[in-house]
C-alpha cells in the first residue's frame, strides 16, 4: 500500500502530480474537517508534505505517533518545530541552493526599484505626464554600501550582484567568516550607522526575531534604505512604519511582513516603500526545482537512503 501523506498546503501542479503517483495524499487546507481527518489517518501518517510559510500545525504532530519525515517546500523552517521532531526521531528536509539566485535576483530588483523610482516612473509615463516635464532625478546604486545581515547561501549570491552594481559589501552575521572578500562587522547596529542599503537575509527564529531594532534602524537614518527578503519578524516592523513615516529613514524594500499576507496599510501609502508579496523564489524555474527536492527527499526516505538535505 502506498504510504499515508499529509499534504499542508498547495503546491506546484508537478509535484502534486509525484505525490499522487508515489502516496496516499490527504490535503489538510480543504479537508472539511480536520479533527475528523487527523482521528482518521493520524495512526497511520507516515509523511508531511509543506512548505515553510505553514509548517506543521501541532495538532498534526500530537496526532501522528508513526510520523517519520515532514519535507518542507522552502529553505525556511521556522514554522517547524524541530527540536519536537528530533527528540521524537522525525526527519526534517528543506529546499535549500536551488532557490538562492531567484532571491538574490528579487533583492537587486528591490533595490534598483526604490532606489531608481521605477514604479513611480512607471505610472508618471503611464499616466501621460512624461510631456509635460521630466520624471525627476533619482539615486543609483553605483558606489553605494551594502551591509548584508547573514551572508549564508543566499547572502553570498547577493553580494556578488552588489559587487557586479559596482557597490561595497560589508556583512554581519554571528561569526566572521574566513576568506570572504568582504567587511565583517560584529555590531549590527555598527554596520548600519556605515552603510547606504541593510539587506536582510537571516534565518527567521525566535533568536532573530525583532533583530532589525528600533536603534538598528536609527543607525541606518534618513537616507539609508532597508530591504528585507528574509522573514518579516526580523524587523522592529512598528519603528519601522514610525521612522519611515517621518523621515527617519530613507526607504524601504520589502518581500515579506511579519503577520502576512496582511500587509500594515501605513506601508502602502507610503512613496518611500517599495512592497512586493513574498516572491522572492517565485519563478517557474525554481519553484519547479523546489518541488522536485521536495518528491526527492520523500523518496529517499522511503527508500531508506540518506536524504539529500536534511535538517534534522
Amino acid at each position: 500500500m502506498k504510504p499515508e501523506i499529509l499534504q499542508i498546503a498547495p503546491m506546484q501542479a508537478s509535484v502534486e502530480t509525484a505525490l499522487h503517483a508515489a502516496y496516499a495524499v490527504h490535503r489538510w487546507w480543504d479537508a472539511p474537517d480536520r479533527t475528523a481527518l487527523l482521528t482518521a489517518i493520524g495512526p497511520s501518517l507516515r509523511a508531511v508534505a509543506t512548505d515553510g510559510h505553514f509548517g506543521i500545525p501541532p495538532e498534526v504532530l500530537a496526532a501522528a505517533p508513526a510520523l517519520e519525515i515532514v519535507a518542507s517546500y522552502g529553505v525556511g523552517y521556522d514554522n517547524i518545530d524541530t527540536a519536537a521532531c528530533k527528540a521524537r526521531g522525525i526527519r526534517v528536509t528543506n529546499t535549500p541552493d536551488v532557490l538562492n539566485d531567484a532571491v538574490a535576483e528579487l533583492a537587486l530588483g528591490l533595490m534598483l526599484a526604490l532606489c531608481r523610482r521605477i514604479p513611480q516612473a512607471d505610472a508618471f509615463t503611464r499616466a501621460g505626464r512624461w510631456p509635460s516635464g521630466s520624471f525627476g532625478l533619482t539615486g543609483e546604486l553605483t558606489g553605494a554600501h551594502a551591509g548584508i545581515l547573514g551572508l549564508g547561501r543566499i547572502g553570498k549570491e547577493i553580494a556578488r550582484r552588489c559587487q557586479a552594481m559596482k557597490m561595497r559589501v560589508s556583512y554581519h552575521g554571528r561569526n566572521e567568516q574566513a576568506y570572504e572578500p568582504y567587511t565583517f562587522y560584529g555590531s549590527l547596529e555598527a554596520m548600519a550607522a556605515d552603510v547606504d542599503w541593510l539587506i536582510v537575509i537571516a534565518p527567521g527564529s525566535a533568536a532573530t526575531r525583532g533583530l532589525v531594532s528600533r536603534p538598528v534602524l536609527e543607525a541606518l537614518g534618513p537616507k539609508g534604505a532597508l530591504v528585507n527578503v528574509a522573514r518579516g519578524g526580523l524587523i522592529d516592523e512598528p519603528s519601522l512604519i514610525a521612522l519611515l513615516v517621518w523621515g527617519g529613514l530613507g526607504g524601504a524594500a520589502l518581500d515579506v511582513f511579519a503577520d502576512e499576507p496582511r500587509v500594515p496599510p501605513a506601508l502602502l501609502t507610503l512613496d518611500n516603500v517599495v512592497v512586493s508579496p513574498h516572491q522572492g523564489s517565485a519563478t517557474a524555474k525554481t519553484r519547479d526545482a523546489m518541488g522536485a527536492l521536495v518528491i526527492r527527499n520523500l523518496a529517499a526516505h522511503f527508500a531508506d537512503e540518506p536524504l539529500p538535505t536534511a535538517v534534522v
